[in-house]
């Protein structure tokens, strides 16, 4: 699958320079073009991979290149008012050439979480092509305001997109980890599922041919129905065999063929149920998925129709889905991998739990506001008989 990634904030900058990064690891191909949207000119300045044209600094009229702190209203006026400038650089997208858009966010901040349903619905009314979100929601850690923010902006954002794939921090970071070293971690983490999933069907000259083809057809029709996504992973390593018979080599070899064949299958399924089952991008209640898409990636020889047909009917038995698509995505690495996208979930805890806690920081910051006003009028009011006023 093709994609122009537009990072919009610090967050999504360093997510899609990270996926450039993968890109390169894995020549999967997936970034057609990578934009950098920002209003803090030094988080431009600290990406590694996003060419240096397509970072577009904004808002410097208001914040002169400082960003908006964490006020994502401020954001989004910004994102509106300099909008022509983010057109600029998506004017050198080749989009031809792309199957869709992916505006990548940190819905926590001001810059990203502001801008990006701006951006989106921009989008939205110029092209053709589907516009994704890649939402990531801050910590429950991180503090009222980013939860506030991240709450407020959710809503928005999933309106303007075609469907808003999430990744929540709070199910990822590990306890005793470095700021620094923490974000690292989930970055990775995000690029791995999602370049997992995006990459399905890419096909090179001399490449194995998938058995049951995964291509950007079936992603964009998992994702049509708009909604939320998230995804879930799970790989094993393997033992890359010398001999290279491929795929049908495991159905012919008549010393244990058939055991192989059942291993084979049997590690499938185990692996398809540990990616539903496991860490999700976003936890929820699989049950009541609208939609599901199995990919599974490996050497050829370690892959098998039955076994994906298995995982792809456990799939619809557990999410209650008709609507599940699988096929399997070759690759030379040593290692078997099942990403497994569940759209259009209901059933999150968590995503309720942000929403109360930002009503209540909501209103909290109003009273806060109210006192802060009570208590100013009555630190100089006493004065007031006594002094003139300057003016």
């Amino acid at each position: 699958m093709k994609l122009a990634m537009i990072g919009f904030g610090q967050a999504g900058g360093k997510i899609v320079d990270k996926f450039l990064e993968y890109d390169e690891r894995t020549n999967s191909g997936i970034v057609r073009a990578a934009v950098a949207v920002n209003t803090a000119k030094a988080d431009l300045l600290g990406l590694d991979n996003i060419p240096e044209e397509n970072r577009v600094l904004i808002g410097q009229a208001r914040v002169k290149g400082h960003g908006v702190g964490a006020d994502n209203e401020l954001g989004a006026e910004i994102a509106e008012e300099d909008i022509d400038e983010i057109q600029g650089a998506i004017d050198n997208i080749p989009v031809h050439e792309i199957d869709a858009f992916l505006v990548v966010a940190g819905l926590g901040g001001g810059t990203g979480s502001g801008g990006s349903p701006v951006l989106a619905k921009h989008l939205q009314r110029i092209y053709t092509e589907p516009v994704y979100g890649l939402g990531v929601l801050p910590g429950s850690d991180e503090g009222g305001i980013y939860t506030l923010n991240a709450a407020r902006s959710f809503q928005t954002f999933v309106r303007e997109v075609d469907n808003l794939l999430v990744f929540d921090n709070d199910a990822w970071r590990k306890t005793g980890e470095s700021m620094e070293g923490g974000y690292d971690h989930i970055n990775e983490e995000i690029v791995r599922r999602f370049g997992v999933l995006f990459g399905a069907g890419e096909i090179g000259s001399g490449d194995n041919v998938a058995e049951s083809v995964v291509d950007s057809s079936e992603i964009i029709n998992t994702l049509s129905g708009g909604g939320v996504s998230t995804v879930g992973y799970a790989s094993e390593d393997v033992e890359l065999s010398s001999g290279g018979g491929g795929l049908l080599s495991r159905f012919k070899d008549d010393d244990g063929g058939e055991m192989d064949t059942a291993n084979t299958t049997n590690r499938i399924t185990s692996l398809v149920r540990k990616a539903a089952l496991g860490r999700l991008t976003l936890p929820c209640e699989i049950d009541g998925a609208e939609r599901a898409l199995l990919v599974m990636a490996g050497p050829s020889a370690h892959l098998n129709r039955k076994g994906i047909e298995r995982g792809r009917k456990w799939l619809e038995e557990q999410t209650g889905s008709m609507e599940v698509r699988g096929g399997d995505y070759p690759t030379n690495e040593p290692r078997v991998a099942a990403a497994v996208l569940l759209s259009g979930v209901h059933n999150v805890p968590r995503v309720k739990e942000l929403q109360q806690v930002a009503i209540e920081a909501q209103e909290n910051i109003d009273d806060i506001r109210q006192e802060s006003e009570d208590n100013l009028e009555e630190l100089v009011e006493d004065d007031e008989d006594e002094l003139d006023p300057l003016f």
